[in-house]
């Protein structure tokens, strides 16, 4: 059996986080109605009200690969990594695996204060 190289191991974990993205997106909805995926949610979380769904027509300025988050009705401003995971503006140095665990994660950094719109280019 050949050893496992860093090329097959990586090679590995792309094809099982392939598998797992196919999978996740065509999950059902939640009890409440809303998707774990990257589809739309609206919650309440620490008493801040999250929201992300895709985006159409999203311009060059958006790297949220297609993408809106908005805390308390303000956009967060959000990025796709190339490895698949999520930054924000606001939680820009702590890679989370979703859109909502970026809003979590900035309602978290925020610790209450308001979150300020971001101009665009």
């Amino acid at each position: 059996m050949p050893e496992l190289s860093r090329r097959r191991a990586l090679s590995a974990a792309a094809v099982a986080a392939t598998a797992a993205g196919t999978w996740s997106a065509s999950a059902p909805a939640t009890a409440t109605g809303h998707h774990d995926s990257h589809g739309t949610f609206d919650e309440v979380y620490k008493g801040r009200r999250i929201q992300g769904r895709p985006a159409a027509g999203a311009g060059h300025h958006h790297h949220g690969a297609g993408y809106a988050v908005f805390v308390d009705g303000v956009e967060l401003h959000v990025m796709r990594n190339a490895d698949g995971t999520w930054i924000s503006v606001v939680s820009h140095y702590d890679p989370v695996p979703t859109p909502r665990a970026a809003a979590r994660a900035a309602v978290d950094e925020l610790q209450g204060a308001p979150l300020l719109p971001f101009p665009a280019n």
